[in-house]
């Protein structure tokens, strides 16, 4: 079992309009609804390739039963979310049919007490007895320590189990200090983290601070790694052109998956490519268009070299 956790779950509400203008009003096209936030879309693409998938954090308010509701439906996934007395939050995209854009607005996410805080440490625990990796993703929500994401990397690392980081700011800042197996920011992360627009230096400086193996999301450019095996870039083979939200979240189940199965380096990149390549065409987060990734898959460019033992 693959452990994912989301401390501030959401309620993705998307709607479609045909044109997005400023002080008017718009008729909305088409509405959807889905069960949101980055570890929940790294667990719905973890089960879509076979591995069963236990997501915890917080839900809490009418807000938090739909989330709960909406998962029901997702086959190899495991509800083991901690209730909590706020609302969970609701984020908001408006697509703009005319250009593709997507608008996005994103709630804070409801105040976490001391006490539940306290509880969902004791549940996370007991979750990682059984899962044979952790993702920790995404935003903290009001009342969380920032410091929070160190500690949970501690407790897994404690346990024996691979933990991987995705977050941002001050949180990312001090889960590197933990000693994470991986993290993977993007290339803004990277920069914002550690000063340095150069994406192969940023990542091994990110190392340096305290990261096993670092893989930075250069968007239509792929991936680049920097571990102890070795440093890689692995590119797609073409360009593909969609909605890139939740490609991110697709790449850290394809790494996570990988990882699992024990699959060297190159191969866990190449994975990681190619599903997130096909969830940029879906429309969307937490999904991936099948029939791509198989075709992605085999030709993904992955270049470097491994450090010899």
């Amino acid at each position: 079992m693959i452990l994912t956790v989301t401390l501030n779950t959401a309620l993705d509400i998307t709607y479609r309009v045909r044109a997005l203008r400023p002080r008017s009003s718009h008729r909305v096209t088409e509405v959807s609804e889905r069960s949101g936030g980055k570890g929940l879309n790294v667990a719905r693409v973890l089960t879509a390739l076979g591995h069963p998938t236990t997501v915890t954090g917080f839900a809490g308010g009418s807000t938090g039963r739909a989330v709960r509701e909406l998962l029901r439906d997702v086959p190899g996934l495991t509800d083991a979310l901690v209730a909590v007395e706020g609302g969970s939050r609701r984020t908001v995209a408006v697509v703009d049919e005319s250009t593709g854009e997507t608008t996005r607005f994103d709630e804070p996410g409801p105040a976490v007490s001391p006490a539940e805080w306290s509880a969902f440490q004791k549940a996370y625990e007991d979750l990682l007895r059984p899962a044979s990796a952790v993702a920790l993703c995404g935003s903290l929500p009001p009342g969380v320590p920032v410091g929070a994401y160190a500690g949970l990397v501690r407790a897994a690392r404690a346990a024996g189990v691979p933990v991987l980081l995705d977050t941002s700011g001050e949180p990312l800042r001090r889960g590197l200090a933990a000693r994470p197996d991986i993290v993977k920011p993007n290339a803004v992360e990277l920069a914002e983290l550690t000063g340095s627009h150069e994406p192969l230096q940023a990542a091994r400086d990110a190392r340096r601070r305290g990261a096993h193996a670092v893989v930075a999301s250069l968007g239509a450019e792929g991936l680049l790694a920097q571990s102890a095996e070795g440093g890689w870039r692995a590119v797609p083979p073409r360009t593909v052109r969609g909605d890139p939200a939740g490609a991110g979240d697709a790449a850290v189940a394809g790494l996570l998956s990988a990882l699992v199965e024990e699959l060297p380096w190159p191969r866990r990149l190449a994975r990681a490519v190619a599903v997130s390549a096909a969830a940029v065409l879906s429309p969307v987060a937490g999904e991936f268009d099948r029939a791509a990734y198989e075709d992605l898959l085999s030709d993904v460019a992955v270049t470097g070299e491994a450090t010899a033992a």
